[in-house]
């Protein structure tokens, strides 16, 4: 196969970009399903000059959304369609998961994120997001069960349970979230974005457009700050969100995540416990249809993001940098782009944030991850025709 080359350029400007949050995804859903197996490649490197880093080419998957890291290595990716991989990276063999729950392959649904608990060498429990089905109508999901691996690079899950559901479940493809994330307390957050219909971003009898806060096994945590409200409110951490589709915790233990805006406005955040983040009330974007909506500094007692992006980044996936192989970025965030086809750096300072760096890469970024040895490691989005490639990021000699 001829690699894909990559001329990774350092972006100064914003100004380049055009491209809108939503439109690459939502024209996504009227393309029809690849049908491609999951395949092992050979690596090829890059050899493009004026970056710090060098990206391999390691392997393939048919439109993957996620990945984590085994603590034996090996690397779990899922596919929308609803596959669970299992790729051993030092063979390049790729093998598969079954027990998946059937998914709602559609637009923006099908299987999401991938998580391991924090006690996974004990207990061997995974987590799994994915969009399932109701009477005309869908939402997320949040399972765990116990992965149970065999000797012919498989496995199987078993005792699957589901332990969370969007409230309500509504029409359209469009704007789940489901990523995942454990704190250092063990607690499990789930982002639940606002399903592309507006207000429930703002109605406490759902838990649409939320940031969710739960015990390992989907109970309610003491410490919420809408208990009082019972029923799903209590589920809740802040609320007017539009499309979560990062999360990540910096060394303080403080929440970062960021969503897509409308047209313009994507945002990172602070998560902060009872906050509102007003939209659809407020947005540094504007709907599509051109109607403006008011800017966050309207109404200040909504929290506003830490950083704006006009154009957009279409952010997806996100870690804070903690490994050696790049000492010089520790404690800094990076973001895939989907319609930017870059990833972005993110430096930190306390409570506050920038973009430091901008690296263009000339494809759809779905996922970042960091590898046990500390390399930086993306998925291609993979939807507009092709698979999506697994790239490692490690520095130049």
């Amino acid at each position: 196969m001829v690699p894909f080359r990559y001329s990774l350029i350092f972006l100064a400007t914003l100004g380049l970009l055009t491209a809108c949050s939503d439109a690459p995804d939502a024209a996504q859903a009227a393309t029809a399903e690849s049908s491609a197996s999951t395949a092992a490649m050979p690596s090829a490197e890059s050899t493009d000059a004026g970056t710090p880093f060098a990206v391999t080419e390691v392997a393939q998957f048919d439109a993957p959304w996620a990945m984590t890291f085994l603590p034996d290595g090996r690397l779990l990716v899922t596919e929308m369609a609803g596959n669970l991989r299992l790729h051993n990276l030092e063979t390049g063999e790729t093998g598969s998961i079954e027990g998946v729950p059937e998914v709602v392959h559609a637009g923006q649904g099908g299987l999401g994120d991938v998580l391991l608990h924090p006690q996974f060498e004990e207990n061997r429990q995974i987590y799994i997001s994915y969009v399932e089905a109701g009477d005309g109508v869908s939402g997320a999901a949040v399972a765990r069960a116990r992965l149970v691996l065999d000797e012919n690079g498989g496995g199987e899950l078993e005792d699957l349970e589901v332990i969370w559901r969007q409230v309500p479940k509504v029409p359209g493809d469009g704007h789940f979230g489901h990523r995942l994330a454990f704190d250092d307390e063990g607690m499990l957050w789930i982002s639940s974005s606002e399903r592309q219909k507006f207000d429930p971003a703002q109605d406490m009898s759902g838990n649409l457009g939320k940031m969710i806060r739960l015990n390992d096994d989907g109970s309610v945590p003491e410490g919420n700050p809408f208990a009082d409200q019972g029923g799903v409110a209590a589920q809740v951490w802040s609320l007017g969100h539009r499309n979560i589709l990062g999360l990540a915790f910096d060394a303080e233990g403080r929440l970062w995540a960021h969503e897509m805006g409308p047209k313009g406005g994507d945002e990172l955040n602070l998560i902060e416990k009872g906050a509102n983040y007003g939209y659809p009330i407020v947005s540094n974007g504007m709907h599509y249809d051109g109607e403006p909506i008011p800017d966050h500094d309207t109404r200040p007692e909504f929290n506003a993001p830490e950083v704006s992006w006009t154009p957009v980044i279409s952010p997806a996936g996100f870690i804070i940098y903690d490994g050696e192989l790049f000492p010089e970025w520790q404690g800094s965030g990076f973001i895939g782009g989907l319609s930017s086809q870059a990833l972005v750096r993110v430096a930190f300072d306390g409570e506050s944030a920038r973009e430091a760096e901008r690296f263009d890469l000339e494809q759809r970024i779905r996922e970042v991850a960091q590898g046990p040895d500390g390399a930086i490691w993306l998925l291609e989005d993979g939807r507009r025709g092709g698979n999506g490639t697994l790239l490692k990021l490690t520095p130049k000699e």
